[in-house]
């Protein structure tokens, strides 16, 4: 549970950050082979990391929510990260990949059993 809580508040945290900053989110896009489409996915980044972090952290729908993080990350990861930020010492490649790898982990785990998933299901309405 505390770690479905912690990858989520991180999530929702790094929206709250695109939100005040949209300026450096487009700038890492735009630095990135996805430059032509900065404008939308800023969009959906953020609002995506908001919205799924949001709910991993109560663990309502949380194999929904970290199947909608996956893509995200996974261009992260690909797009952004390891061309550009490899071998530097700031690096969030290694953040990335342990964000991704814990999104893959709680799709096919679920919310466990301190969720509202799982309350829901022991408790139909």
């Amino acid at each position: 549970m505390l770690l479905r809580v912690a990858l989520g508040l991180g999530l929702f945290l790094k929206g709250i950050t695109f939100i005040s900053n949209s300026a450096h989110l487009e700038m890492i896009l735009a630095e990135s082979s996805l430059n032509d489409q900065t404008s939308w996915l800023t969009l959906v980044i953020t609002w995506a990391h908001l919205l799924g972090g949001f709910l991993i952290i109560i663990g309502l729908l949380t194999r929904w929510a970290a199947l909608l993080q996956i893509p995200i990350l996974m261009g992260a990861v690909i797009f952004v990260n390891a061309p550009s930020e490899a071998f530097t010492s700031n690096s969030e490649l290694f953040f990335s990949l342990v964000v991704f790898l814990l999104l893959i982990f709680f799709f096919f785990e679920g919310g466990g059993p301190i969720s509202l998933d799982n309350y829901f299901k022991k408790h139909p309405v």
